[in-house]
């Protein structure tokens, strides 16, 4: 294990102390702000203009997690189909991203299938896709269900997250590809074991060339999300060589990380989108931000100085 896996580990342990946590909510928020456009969804809308401007695509979340009541489901539900509203009133250049607990997942699957189906027919009317997020490894093969399931009902506007980490990934991407689902590729951000995951860096990274080869090599478009430059210049040069066009992948990177470099992406002529959280409910998401490398903490750090 090399130093920045064990960061990454120490970080997710220490992250779920609820003392962490607790003292995190009172003082973090601002340094939160660096990730989250805002906490209302104009405030998020207004951001994607600016983005668009640039040449740069957008998929906006609306953040929450793990609730504890199918109330609260109904209530991200009504914000998902506001948001789906805005952005068609808007006329910007973004999809929508949710998470499965996030509509109920873990308390009633049929009830968190009926909230995400409400919001996938809903952007369906405004010619809008919805990618619904992969969380951890329990929730897995639910939320390809849900998916599956979605597109066998004729919505096709839906997609999903794939996670190179884990060991079941490659067979997923098989099935997937076979039933149309379009996916965003990503290493994984998510405190696994090494009875489901890979454990070492260096097999993540191969098995995530191997994930976006598959798509690549079948004309599959694929939705590359990294910030690291060894995947993106690999997957720029895998192109050139291969006589793959620039619109047949696109690169996705987070809001607040990489934005000079987001933008230059745009000029080269590749297609970049941000995915861009907004809300209160930030804790969870900023801390796997923070544990995905030492660098996202120190630039962190460096901006509480300034």
């Amino acid at each position: 294990m090399d130093g920045t896996e064990l960061y990454r580990k120490v970080l997710l342990s220490v992250s779920g102390n609820k003392l962490v946590e607790k003292l995190s909510l009172k003082y973090g928020k601002k340094l939160a702000g660096k990730f989250i456009a805002g906490d209302t969804l104009d405030e998020a809308l207004d951001e994607i203009e600016a983005l668009n401007r640039k040449g740069i695509m957008v998929t906006l979340d609306h953040l929450g997690e793990g609730i504890k009541r199918l109330s609260e489901a109904n209530a991200y539900k009504e914000e998902y189909i506001k948001l789906v509203d805005g952005i068609a009133k808007r006329g910007v250049d973004s999809n929508v991203s949710l998470k499965p607990t996030q509509m109920g997942l873990a308390l009633d699957p049929e009830a968190c299938y009926e909230n995400i189906r409400t919001i996938v027919m809903q952007a369906r009317a405004h010619g809008n896709f919805v990618r619904i997020d992969m969380e951890d490894s329990p929730f897995t093969q639910a939320t390809i269900d849900i998916v599956l399931r979605l597109h066998a009902e004729g919505l096709t506007n839906v997609g999903t997250v794939i996670q190179a980490y884990l060991f079941r990934t490659e067979d997923d991407v098989i099935q997937l590809i076979k039933a149309g689902v379009n996916l965003r590729l990503v290493k994984g951000a998510y405190k696994e074991p090494g009875t489901v995951a890979y454990q070492q860096m260096s097999e993540v990274i191969d098995n995530y060339k191997k994930i976006i080869r598959m798509h690549l090599d079948q004309g599959v478009y694929t939705a590359i999300a990294s910030h690291d430059d060894r995947i993106i210049n690999w997957v720029k040069e895998y192109a050139r060589k291969h006589g793959i066009p620039k619109d047949a992948f696109e690169f996705q990177m987070l809001y607040g990380l990489r934005m000079n470099d987001q933008a230059q992406l745009a000029k080269d002529g590749y297609r970049i989108r941000c995915y861009m959280p907004y809300g209160t409910m930030w804790y969870p998401y900023y801390t796997r931000r923070l544990a995905e490398k030492p660098a996202n903490l120190w630039m962190v750090v460096k901006n509480m100085f300034k």
